[in-house]
């Protein structure tokens, strides 16, 4: 199943599409869990949130990631938005501090949103 989740910030949003193919059980807590806020940090393309209220194992936890790609990463239990490199890739890859369970993709904006997002309060809502 798939959800449209809205990541309001201060003046800009990020719209993400969740995809439980992956890790269906990370997925239903994190609709179960909406509406949540967090904060936002940057890490290289990297956009990721203080600990979150998921609280869920690795399932199907993978490193590295694709562009674009969604993940809740188990370790600090941290929403990513994977917009490009990390500082610890290989060139051509998009690699995580450790394996991240994948829930989705960003759907907008590009990554001229780390621009704006560093230490941003963001509140993750459920779309219609």
């Amino acid at each position: 199943m798939k959800y449209r989740v809205e990541i309001k910030l201060h003046d800009s949003s990020i719209d993400i599409e969740l995809d439980d193919s992956n890790s269906p059980k990370t997925v239903k807590e994190f609709v179960e869990k909406l509406p949540f806020t967090v904060d936002l940090n940057v890490w290289g393309d990297e956009i990721y949130s203080s600990k979150s209220p998921i609280t869920q194992p690795e399932e199907n936890a993978q490193s590295p990631v694709e562009l674009n790609d969604v993940a809740y990463w188990p370790t600090g239990k941290a929403i990513c938005l994977f917009y490009g490199p990390t500082p610890i890739g290989k060139p051509g890859e998009i690699t995580p501090a450790s394996p991240v369970n994948i829930i989705g993709k960003i759907v907008f904006p590009d990554k001229q949103i780390l621009e704006k997002a560093e230490g941003e309060t963001a509140t993750f809502t459920l779309q219609n």
